[in-house]
């Protein structure tokens, strides 16, 4: 593709924007998300864009004569067929198989499309998940089924939560919280066996691994304010977890 028109680089800015809006709420590396609106801004011609990709905001130019634009993050999630999909719609740019209007559509349909699975398949796998690592963790098959009620009602409870109430890291709090009581009352009334194995395997679908993860690797990528950030926001959600834990064992 040659050199784009001025009101063709303000559409090229906007597919950038939306690719890398909708990559990062679901979950996507920082660096993956700079190089991805890079490589798309590349295919339609402009070789000289920058972007700035924090966990909270993206920022984006693509010279000195058009302005930079900022889109601001709110949310987050992991949702990483999306973030197949829009690599995906990045490699079909590349080769010069969608033009900047059908890429902005596409995208849109992306942005539009809801959670991949929805919450009562979260929730049964989050209760599968925690039967199995209470296995792994070796507890007992007699505890399989104290875990597995615990974590699905602990999951339940952080979705509920999390709509109910903005506050960050509060719905992991009240989710391990009640992870916990409930974790009392199988062991209570002879369901359960071993607390600490209910407990460890039900909060497990609670952490934040893809966090950590993503985390290390922008801290790898030279992407210091990222990493730092995402290493903080694992840190602080995880506290919450333990804390939630921690209040249940002080009155047990």
């Amino acid at each position: 593709m040659g050199k784009p028109t001025e009101n063709q680089a303000y559409d090229i800015i906007d597919v950038c924007l939306l690719a890398g809006k909708i990559m990062l709420r679901s979950g996507a590396e920082t660096y993956r998300v700079e190089d991805t609106m890079m490589r798309i801004a590349s295919a339609y011609g402009i070789e000289d864009s920058h972007s700035y990709v924090t966990p909270t905001g993206i920022i984006f130019s693509i010279g000195s004569k058009t302005p930079t634009q900022l889109v601001r993050i709110v949310d987050r999630s992991t949702d990483l067929q999306k973030v197949a999909k829009v690599n995906a719609i990045s490699r079909q740019i590349s080769n010069g198989d969608l033009s900047i209007a059908e890429a902005f559509t596409e995208l849109r349909i992306i942005e539009r499309d809801p959670h991949a699975y929805p919450i009562w398949v979260q929730i049964a796998a989050a209760s599968i998940a925690s039967g199995c690592f209470l296995i792994m963790f070796k507890g007992g098959w007699s505890d399989f089924l104290p875990a597995l009620v615990c974590g699905g009602i602990g999951l339940a409870t952080l979705i509920y939560i999390h709509q109910l109430v903005e506050i960050k890291f509060f719905a992991e709090f009240i989710a391990a919280l009640v992870i916990g009581l409930l974790a009392v009352l199988m062991v209570s009334i002879e369901v359960g066996t071993e607390l600490d194995k209910i407990i460890i395997g039900s909060v497990m679908p609670l952490v934040p691994g893809l966090l950590i993860t993503n985390a290390v690797r922008d801290l790898m990528a030279g992407h210091l304010v990222s990493g730092i950030s995402k290493g903080a926001e694992a840190f602080l959600t995880a506290f919450a977890i333990g804390a939630g834990v921690a209040v249940v064992f002080s009155f047990y």
